[in-house]
């Protein structure tokens, strides 16, 4: 019954030009949770949290190749002419920072950057499959920090248009699942992560304008030079969380021709005025050969810019712990 019930699924897959596709670990077999799949101009698509992704050959009959990345994973470069059920991904030889063990009963004291709240629409970032953005924190002595909690601002978009400005208003629903990175400061910009563990959180209407990610458990200590934390949306989800595949593009006459970009996924995400600093950072597949660009005039073309709205507002709970 269950090879029937496979057969059926492949045969369907086959019909309708589709391949269900499992990206795993080359040595232990496992899936790879979340990996990036890049293509064509700016394209991609996520696969889920037991490694999968459905490519759709109809859609996209000018695709040859696929770029899979994954965090801790060497990029691998795959033809789709022959697109094999599973791709293999090999570890990457990278050592990260040693991890500073502190004791349960050492005394600290806990501090708050706040986030930056916005819900007005014309303030905002519509996040996409192909930007991630990235906010650089410094560290301003030489105390020893842990970061606690990341408090990321979201935008709340009224249901019906002309009561967007009620704060009663019932709220559009939506159910988006974003991928997480902290990074080190490397000269300015984004350098090498601080761990190579799978960070995502699920946010929905249901749980108001600031969604609070605790990271305790990563046990990731403030380096000296400061820190980059990066959000990336990964997709839509259903109710029980899991990542739906995403079909939907949009087509752009360019210079060049026709382009699918990705629609724009909710919720958005509030820029603020009220940092001097430039202190955010985008990075584009295939744009700027996927190197992170700081956000600010003449680096980017943004309509936020044109109204000094520089940086994406996270704010982060840290303990700063007292000298032995």
């Amino acid at each position: 019954m269950q090879k029937r019930l496979l057969f059926y699924i492949f045969f369907s897959f086959t019909l309708l030009g589709m391949a269900q596709i499992t990206i795993q670990d080359s040595q232990s077999k496992t899936p790879i949770s979340y990996a990036t799949v890049s293509f064509g101009d700016g394209q991609g698509l996520f696969a889920d949290d037991e490694g999968q992704f459905i490519f759709n050959f109809k859609i996209y009959p000018d695709i040859d190749t696929l770029y899979i990345s994954a965090l801790g994973y060497q990029d691998k470069t795959v033809a789709t002419a022959g697109l094999k059920k599973i791709i293999f991904l090999d570890e990457e030889v990278s050592e990260l920072d040693e991890v500073i063990l502190i004791a349960e009963n050492r005394k600290f004291k806990e501090e708050t950057l706040k986030p930056y709240l916005d819900d007005d629409y014309y303030s905002c970032w519509l996040p996409t499959i192909e930007s991630e953005i990235a906010v650089f924190f410094k560290n301003s002595d030489n105390k020893l920090k842990k970061i606690s909690t990341i408090h990321f601002p979201i935008t709340l978009e009224s249901k019906d248009w002309e009561k967007r400005k009620r704060k009663n208003a019932e709220k559009q629903p939506f159910s988006t699942l974003f991928k997480v990175k902290f990074y080190k400061n490397n000269n300015g910009v984004p350098g090498n992560v601080l761990t190579y563990e799978n960070i995502v959180f699920r946010a929905t209407e249901k749980d108001g304008d600031v969604q609070n990610l605790n990271v305790s458990p990563y046990n990731m200590t403030i380096p000296k030079s400061g820190f980059f934390v990066s959000i990336q949306v990964l997709g839509y989800t259903d109710k029980a969380g899991k990542l739906l595949p995403n079909k939907k593009y949009k087509e752009l006459k360019g210079p060049d021709g026709i382009v699918k970009i990705p629609t724009n996924f909710r919720p958005l995400l509030p820029f603020t005025d009220e940092v001097s600093l430039h202190n955010t950072y985008i990075k584009r597949v295939f744009i700027n050969g996927n190197n992170w660009v700081q956000f600010k005039r003449g680096n980017i073309e943004s309509g936020l810019l044109k109204k000094d709205l520089i940086n994406y507002g996270i704010g982060f709970t840290y303990k700063v712990y007292k000298d032995e």
